[in-house]
């Protein structure tokens, strides 16, 4: 049990949000600082001068969980020497290595796992106020699955995260999140309305669907519950959100009837991510892909009759254990084929617990650097080119704010672009307003981003 002296639960206190990993995570962190925001917690910029910290932590792979300790470190050094009164660590990291934590940091006053946020600022208010709480609390919390869920946004203006699920019952040999997250479980149609419709009360003009694997969406509530495209459907009835983006399809789940649906809506963005992780039939067998390279070109040969104009983006992994040379040679081949306006490339991570940690032939970290360099490499061209045939032609682009490059650029994202992972469109004239979506000329290009200018709104896109 832990609890605080000399702290006043009365006084107002400030905290410090740090948010790591991906979107999904970024999701869990906008309610928590809502849910403290709302209880009269006051967020600061300023984590020197934070009383709370609390720090939204990734455990996907090795990298991110020394992410996540080197980031708690920093903050248990804050509240030695600062202002810092109380600490508070949540999501993958405690989740993934539960009790073992408590002994091992004795610097975090509070541990709460992947599905146990919705009481943060009860579970704070009693510490602060020196009641005896446990220090670790895993979940899963059923709050989170019968109410709608408030949300403090931490996006660029006009846009929003809606995570559809939880979880993922994929199995694949390398991956730990099954075993941090559980299983995969649809949110109910009817909270997902109404998250969507108060993030468009909030201004939102993007809505971005997000889930470990959003085309399972709705397979375990039953045979009367909407799927994917029913959800979208739905979705669409929300007359201000103009842009709808899909994140993370798995390809064998991805029908004919959601890619007829994207291809006859304007307000879908026509940008499929479908992360393939490799090509190799080997390859995939072994990581437990169940997708065959002919399903995988068939598909994309699917998608560019449907959707013509359909920008893709997908992600690979290299240096999986046995992976030879030959089945390298093939993914290079295949990215080669410039099926792709936007890769994402990961090196190999051996996590403990999954499949592929135990198998022989573990592929070197210098393989695995120089088949990761390669692949970008190649890629790189590939972007400049797609890029250039952009040139001249004019798309709709919602204004994200000035660019940090310059005070004197204004940056957007076209709908071919998504945000943090993809690049963005640089306004080098006119003064559009912030969290707008207004048509641009794109005037120049490079290999991960491109230049534009604004043309009379009156433009058909």
């Amino acid at each position: 049990m832990k609890t605080l002296k000399n702290l006043t639960p009365l006084s107002p206190m400030n905290f410090y949000c740090i948010s790591l990993g991906c979107a999904k995570n970024r999701v869990d962190s906008e309610i928590m600082l809502h849910q403290l925001s709302s209880r009269g917690f006051q967020p600061t910029s300023e984590p020197e001068k934070a009383e709370i910290i609390l720090i939204n932590t990734c455990s996907f792979i090795e990298s991110a969980t020394q992410e996540s300790i080197e980031t708690i470190l920093e903050a248990a050094r804050l509240k030695k020497e600062g202002a810092c009164r109380a600490l508070v660590v949540t999501g993958c990291f405690p989740q993934r290595y539960g009790e073992a934590l408590i002994e091992q940091m004795p610097e975090v006053d509070l541990f709460l796992g992947t599905e146990s946020f919705s009481e943060i600022a009860d579970q704070l208010s009693s510490l602060l106020a020196g009641q005896s709480i446990s220090r670790m609390l895993l979940g899963p919390d059923p709050k989170l699955w019968k109410e709608p869920r408030g949300r403090a946004l931490t996006t660029t203006p006009g846009t929003a995260y809606l995570k559809i699920a939880e979880g993922c019952s994929n199995r694949c040999a390398y991956c730990t999140i099954p075993s941090i997250r559980g299983p995969f479980r649809s949110r109910s149609p009817q909270l997902l309305i109404q998250e969507a419709l108060m993030l468009a009360e909030q201004g939102v003009r993007e809505l971005i669907l997000i889930a470990q694997d959003i085309t399972c969406y709705g397979s375990d509530l039953g045979k009367s519950a909407p799927t994917l495209p029913g959800l979208i459907k739905k979705l669409l009835k929300i007359p201000s959100l103009d842009w709808l983006r899909l994140l993370y399809l798995r390809p064998e789940r991805i029908t004919a009837e959601l890619l007829r649906l994207i291809a006859g809506e304007s307000r879908i963005c026509p940008y499929l991510d479908i992360p393939l992780q490799h090509v190799s039939e080997r390859v995939l067998k072994a990581m437990h892909r169940p997708v065959s390279q002919k399903a995988i070109q068939k598909l994309i040969e699917n998608i560019k009759e449907t959707i013509p104009k359909a920008a893709l983006r997908t992600t690979f992994m290299v240096g999986f254990p046995g992976e030879e040379e030959e089945d390298f040679q093939e993914l290079v081949d295949f990215v080669k084929a410039g099926h792709f306006d936007h890769i994402g490339v990961f090196q190999y991570s051996a996590e403990e617990g999954t499949p592929a940690a135990s198998l022989k032939n573990q592929v070197s970290q210098e393989v695995r650097k120089y088949r990761y360099q390669q692949l970008m490499k190649i890629q790189k061209k590939i972007s400049l080119k797609k890029n250039r045939s952009r040139i001249n032609t004019v798309e709709p682009v919602l204004v994200t704010g000035l660019s940090p490059e310059s005070d004197l650029l204004i940056q957007g994202r076209t709908r071919f672009q998504a945000p943090e992972v993809d690049g963005v469109i640089y306004i080098t004239d006119g003064e559009p307003r912030i969290g707008a979506i207004v048509p641009v000329r794109i005037t120049a290009a490079h290999e991960y981003d491109l230049e534009g200018v604004t043309i009379d709104s009156c433009h058909p896109f």
